[in-house]
This record gives C-alpha cells, structure tokens and sequence, in this order.
C-alpha cells in the first residue's frame, strides 16, 4: 500500500461522536458501523498508524475489499459535513480517499470503471452516440447565430431526461434569451467519474467546454442539473480553468428573469407543492432561496417545507455513484424522501435536476405513493406563455 494522501488534519480533528451516523442515508440501508462517516475515517485512522508489528502480530491492517466497498457505499452528499461539530469538511475529503483507492488499484467498482469508460470513449456515461448529443433541442427554439447564453444540456437531459432540457431551453425562450448549446462539443462534465475518484477525464473535457464555450462569445452558461452545475462552475477550474461565461443554475437565471420582468408567470398552479434541495445544488453550492422565491411566486401554489430541508435535506440517494453501483439502495433513499413529502401533505415534489427526479420518480413507485414528482423547469412551463412569433 502506497502512501495515504493528505488526510491527517481531518482524521485527527474527527471527535468520533457519531452525530454523522444519524444523518446518513447509507447507513439506513446496510446498518454497519464500518459504512458510516465514523467508521471510515476510524478505519482510515488505523491504516495510518500501521507498523511492522501488526505483521508480527498478524493484524492485517490493509486496503480491504469491505473497506472499498464502505468507501463507495456513500452518496457524497454532504450531510455528514453538515452536522459536523468539527467542521470537517467531508465532501471534499471522501473524493480525495476515493482518488487514492482508484490510485492503489483496488478501486473503481466494476459499475464506475464502466461509466469512466464510456465517457473516455463517447464524452457520455450512457454509451449514446455524441453525434446525438442535442438531438432534443426543441423545435422553434432558433438556435441564436451570436448566443448571450449558452445551455449545458448535460447527458441526463440529453439522453434519458430530454423533457427536463426541453422544458429549460423553451422557458429562457419564452423570456427572449438568445442562446445555444455546444451540440456535439458538449462533453460530459466528468461528474459522475469525479465522483468516483476517476479524476484522469476532467482536464480533457474542461479543456474542450472551456474553450468551445469561450468561442462562442456568450455571457452565461447556464444548466438544469445540479452535478454539472456543481462541476462546471467549481472543479473544472481545478483541473484546467474557469469559463469566461457566468455559470448559472437554471433557477438562479431564471429568477434573475422573473425579477426584471423578462419572464412573467401568468397561469395558475393549483397544488400543495414541497421542494427538494439537490445536494450537488443545496448543501455543495449553498443555492436554496432561488428555487424557493421562485415556487413562491406562481399564482395558487400552496408552498410547504419538508421536514429535513436546506442543509439538511434527505438525499434523494442517486448521487456520488450510489445509484449506478447500488441502485436498489438509492431508490430505497428515494421513497424515504418522497414519505417525507406524504408527511407534509404535499401533492408535488418539486426539484432542480434530472437525476433527482429520475430517482424520485423510481422511489415514488417503490412506495406506491400518488405525490408527483417535477423539475422547476417543467413547471415554469406551465405557467408561463408561450414566446411570441413573427
């Protein structure tokens, strides 16, 4: 075993207090101490004061495939940091122990190693053809010659939730933005490998966004999903450099919109309407008022608050891998949150990315609930008028 990355500071300052525990949604699923926060770093602990006696002694103090398999056992979403006494700062430091796995060999997880594959060889985790890659853009959208605004489609929404861009591109429409996306340009973010600690990807695909993007000429770049969101805006400026475009969360520019009156919101929502905070877009980007200011502006939406929300909202359980290694765990995760929206009364959940919603749904079915499940985008379509033609 190679040398442990820079993680003594974390593991020292980690009280073992086992407030993490309570938060955790992968350990509702498999009840272990060894998959919790505090079980983790206890074992990581234990791997950095290893000496030649535990040999002598026989203690095998090694990289384990029950400790890999704990290491991956977790959605990244934050929670844990959340309620942190210690301040730790966990997000940042399960991806780091997870680069160092896939550095020693004994990760990724054959499901992970698949999606890096794919995005190394097509630019998306889904094995699509790239050439297909806005397919989905919407009939009598003009795709602006000289865009203010581009739009990150990403792979979920260009592939397997086309409704959820769809919806995006037409609403900005309907408000006078010019725009376009990078079409067969648009690589995937990395998101999904990052997360599994497969770093190798992401300068080659910042590298392509960044500069197709800046050739472009256009001010903002704007998303539906919250894990490009998050990757576009923070980690591709680790791995080679920011945008010149502002990046936007599709519920930032559009309430920006909805305030200078560019985009008016005319129909009435009859619903008892909750909301449920991304973590790539709550807890890790600290963005919560926009989706909510929004909600609170459309005619008959009866807005009611989940009991866990904000920072310390329920992970839906899709992200950090766990859907794709795990996926009947994360759609377990997914009917607890979609119970907490039953608990509240609450007719819709409404949310702002494609794989929240994806999971969701699959969690709403596993719990033969009737609470529908919507991304803000498809909802500001409804309520919203159609752009004017010539």
């Amino acid at each position: 075993m190679g040398k442990m990355p820079r993680i003594q500071k974390e593991m020292l300052a980690c009280l073992q207090c086992g407030y993490c525990i309570e938060v955790c949604e992968t350990h509702n699923q498999t009840p272990w101490e060894s998959v919790t926060p505090r079980g983790k770093i206890y074992y990581l602990a234990q791997l950095e004061k290893r000496n030649p006696m535990d040999r002598l002694l026989g203690r095998k103090v090694e990289l384990s495939p029950e400790f890999v398999n704990a290491m991956f056992s977790c959605t990244g979403c934050g929670s844990c940091e959340a309620v942190c006494h210690a301040n730790i700062e966990l997000v940042e430091f399960w991806e780091k122990v997870r680069e160092w796995l896939v550095e020693e060999g004994v990760a990724p997880l054959p499901a992970h190693a698949k999606l890096a594959e794919r995005i190394a060889t097509g630019r998306n985790p889904y094995g699509e053809d790239p050439k297909n890659r806005d397919a989905w853009w919407p009939e009598g959208v003009e795709r602006a010659e000289r865009p203010d605004t581009i739009f990150f489609a990403g792979c979920t929404g260009s592939y397997r939730m086309q409704d959820i861009a769809k919806a995006g591109v037409e609403v900005l429409n309907r408000a006078g933005v010019k725009m376009d996306c990078l079409g067969e340009d648009e690589w995937c973010c990395t998101s999904p490998a990052l997360r599994t600690g497969q770093t190798k990807l992401t300068k080659t695909a910042a590298t392509d966004v960044v500069n197709k993007a800046d050739a472009m000429g256009a001010k903002n770049m704007v998303m539906t999903c919250a894990g490009c969101f998050k990757t576009v805006s923070t980690d591709f400026g680790n791995y080679y450099a920011r945008t010149s475009q502002d990046v936007l969360h599709f519920t930032q520019f559009a309430e920006k919109l909805i305030n200078e009156k560019k985009l008016v919101l005319k129909n009435e929502f009859n619903a008892k309407v909750t909301y449920h905070d991304p973590c790539h877009l709550g807890r890790h980007a600290g963005v919560f008022d926009a989706p909510r200011n929004i909600l609170k502006k459309i005619k008959g939406v009866d807005f009611v608050e989940m009991e866990r929300n904000r920072e310390n909202s329920r992970c839906c359980g899709a992200g950090g891998g766990y859907k794709s290694a795990l996926n009947d765990f994360a759609v377990n995760v997914a009917a607890d949150r979609v119970r907490d929206a039953e608990a509240v009364g609450a007719e819709i959940i409404v949310t702002a990315c494609p794989f929240c919603v994806l999971n969701l749904k699959q969690g709403a079915k596993q719990a033969k609930s009737n609470v529908k499940v919507m991304d803000i985008s498809q909802l500001l379509l409804q309520v919203t008028d159609p752009a004017e033609t010539n």
